[in-house]
């Protein structure tokens, strides 16, 4: 038995070793004069970081440079596809100071023009939603883009991120649900048993736990009608919005310049999405137990 112990100890490490070697990943930067981040995705990281320059703003930190490059749905699959045929079904939008301004507007913008358009430090990848708890979806479509972005993106040594999605709400009634059996805890588990498996396998030792965040959240006096949604799937403009743009912040830019998201005063005040100091101070407080939870497992 310990031979056999022994035996499989070798093999997982032989493995690890082959995707560190096919796959190499570099570390965050530390302290740099510019932080440069670009988020690969689809409307999740369209909500998710919508409000990250504003929390930027409230820490009094001027020298991050935040692009989304999306397409509604898209899977990883999809973002070869386009690479590959020059497709022009891109947004992409971007912030440099603090405040988000269209580059490319909708169905305008290609693949390159967002990955060739900075040196970025951190370029942050996701699946679409409904194939998010899906292996078979993966693999070989992540190894793939990884490969394309460091053969074009100016900075070859960026740093690849995995962005963890949510699972739908449970009343949720798209067919899309219909693959995790309309089961939210179904749905949650499997996107996780994935996003350890892409972890692994390409060497993606940053992931970014909007996902458990939202579960979390679920859990509290903030769950709202729509489990922090609002239509079932997409985060609300409120608590998801605000709450997901704190894990990113925990995620990326405390570990870039130590400056927590804990106790950052950007509320939305003015607007229908304002958030009280309680409300705040607890999702900040949810998003920083998540992020802590990652770097655990």
């Amino acid at each position: 038995m310990k031979r056999i112990l022994i035996l499989l100890a070798g093999f997982a490490l032989a493995l690890g070793l082959n995707a560190q070697e096919k796959y190499p990943n570099y570390p965050l930067p530390d302290h740099p004069d510019t932080l440069r981040i670009l988020a690969i995705g689809n409307s999740f990281s369209d909500d998710a970081t919508q409000y990250l320059p504003d929390l930027l703003e409230a820490a009094g930190i001027h020298n991050v440079i935040v692009g989304r490059l999306y397409i509604g749905g898209c899977t990883l699959e999809r973002h070869c596809r386009e690479f590959k045929d020059n497709g022009h079904e891109y947004v992409y939008l971007k912030s440099t100071n603090n405040k988000w301004e269209t580059i490319k507007k909708y169905k305008q913008g290609s693949f390159m023009d967002g990955v060739g358009d900075e040196r970025w430090d951190i370029i942050t990848m996701q699946q679409g939603s409904p194939k998010s708890g899906r292996w078979d979806s993966y693999d070989p479509w992540l190894g793939t883009l990884i490969d394309i972005v460091r053969k074009n993106c100016p900075n070859p040594e960026a740093t690849i991120v995995w962005h963890q999605t949510w699972a739908y709400a449970s009343s949720y009634t798209n067919r899309n649900f219909a693959n995790y059996a309309y089961d939210q805890q179904y749905m949650f588990d499997s996107i996780q048993i994935c996003v350890d498996k892409a972890r692994k396998a390409y060497n993606i030792p940053i992931v970014i736990p909007s996902g458990p965040a939202v579960q979390l959240m679920r859990g509290t006096s903030l769950k709202t009608e729509k489990e922090l949604t609002r239509d079932g799937f997409h985060m609300d403009y409120k608590y998801g919005r605000y709450l997901t743009a704190c894990v990113w912040f925990e995620s990326l830019i405390k570990p870039v310049f130590g400056v927590s998201v804990k106790g950052n005063s950007f509320r939305n005040a003015g607007t229908d999405n304002e958030v009280t100091d309680k409300e705040a101070a607890l999702m900040q407080k949810v998003a920083v137990k998540a992020v802590k939870a990652q770097a655990k497992r």
